[in-house]
């Protein structure tokens, strides 16, 4: 059946008008980031000038790429871990029979439920308590709380779908628990894993409470920590071109991340969807 000239329409104009409003404000953070001065409060859509000034004060001013590498290695550590017990969780909870599989199930995804601040003052004593007070471990874990119920939820959900006949041939031929997870179902997770691990990379990239509570120097802090404290020459007056140029800095690795993969996230996602 042919849709009609009226309905393309209509639907090429939704798409072009969820697209400007999707990017929009990216695009404009760019624009601000190259401005100075009383430019920035000046409401122009096109760039006048391209002066890195900005991005250059802002690595000079503070330490911003240990900042960056901070968060690299927050998030990298944390999705790997949350892949690594989210698996294992997975099968246990998809593959194997036990009483109260459903609610522990139940349970790990309520923690994900409960709002930052609820757990901010139990996490707070624990890191205190193992003395990883403002250091990078501290923010893994702290941030495992985030990324861990969401992962094992999904993985979950997508191995419990995979037909239980491959987990029945490679059994007969004498595999372990640990080598049908590697050899068997690994291969065939990879969208999953994809897409939860993206989106684990994005929340730990992104955090902010458990940042600034749990570090106080600026060598321990995350990018969004040392964004929300670039200051000014006075405490009224807020470096506006700087914070768009360190924003734009710490978007497009997110952006580009999400471009790569954006095949895999889409298939991860559809997973399961549809059965036959």
């Amino acid at each position: 059946m042919r849709r009609s000239p009226l309905k393309t329409l209509g639907l090429y104009a939704l798409v072009v008008v969820i697209v400007v409003f999707s990017v929009f404000p990216f695009y404009y953070a760019i624009l601000s980031s190259f401005r100075f001065g009383s430019e920035l409060f000046t409401v122009t859509y096109w760039p006048s000038s391209f002066n890195p000034a900005n991005y250059v004060s802002v690595f000079a001013e503070q330490p911003f790429a240990r900042n960056i590498l901070n968060s690299v290695v927050v998030a990298s550590v944390v999705v790997a871990l949350s892949l690594f017990l989210g698996v294992t969780a997975a099968y246990a909870l998809a593959r194997v029979s036990f009483r109260g599989r459903g609610l522990l199930l139940f349970t790990i995804l309520s923690v994900s439920m409960f709002p930052q601040v609820a757990v901010l003052s139990g996490m707070f004593e624990l890191i205190r308590l193992l003395g990883i007070y403002n250091s990078l471990p501290g923010l893994m874990l702290s941030n495992l709380i985030l990324t861990l119920p969401f992962t094992v939820w999904v993985l979950t959900t997508f191995m419990r779908d995979l037909p239980k006949e491959l987990e029945e041939a490679a059994v007969v031929d004498g595999a372990s628990s640990l080598v049908i997870v590697r050899h068997v179902f690994l291969p065939l997770m990879w969208p999953a894993l994809v897409t939860t691990g993206l989106l684990a990379f994005i929340a730990a990239w992104n955090e902010f409470l458990f940042a600034l509570t749990f570090t106080l120097s600026n060598d321990m802090r995350t990018v969004p920590v040392a964004i929300a404290l670039i200051t000014g020459a006075s405490q009224h007056e807020l470096p506006w071109g700087n914070i768009m140029a360190a924003s734009v800095i710490v978007t497009v690795p997110l952006v580009v991340l999400v471009l790569i993969f954006q095949r895999k996230i889409v298939s991860g996602l559809t997973a399961g969807a549809v059965k036959g």
